[in-house]
């Protein structure tokens, strides 16, 4: 019961880091309109691709972004 517990609390804890930056929350504004490639991502939000795929890996880390690839673009949803 204790390990579930503290699981779980850390599947939180890492939720709301990864809603701790507005960058990220921007991401997820974008991704609940539809599926997105990191490219119309990076031009939607101003941003290089570098900067944008440290942040998706902090949201994939907590679940609240998929990532699938299809040829040599990467797509990305909630």
């Amino acid at each position: 019961m204790i390990l579930t517990s503290t699981l779980a609390s850390s599947h939180v804890i890492a939720g709301f880091h990864a809603l701790s930056e507005p960058l990220r929350i921007r991401v997820i504004e974008l991704l609940l309109l539809r599926e997105l490639c990191l490219c119309e991502l990076c031009e939607e939000l101003g941003v290089t691709q570098s900067k944008l795929s440290f942040h998706l890996k902090t949201l994939k880390e907590a679940d609240l972004v998929r990532a699938r690839a299809e040829g040599r673009w990467i797509y990305y949803s909630l």
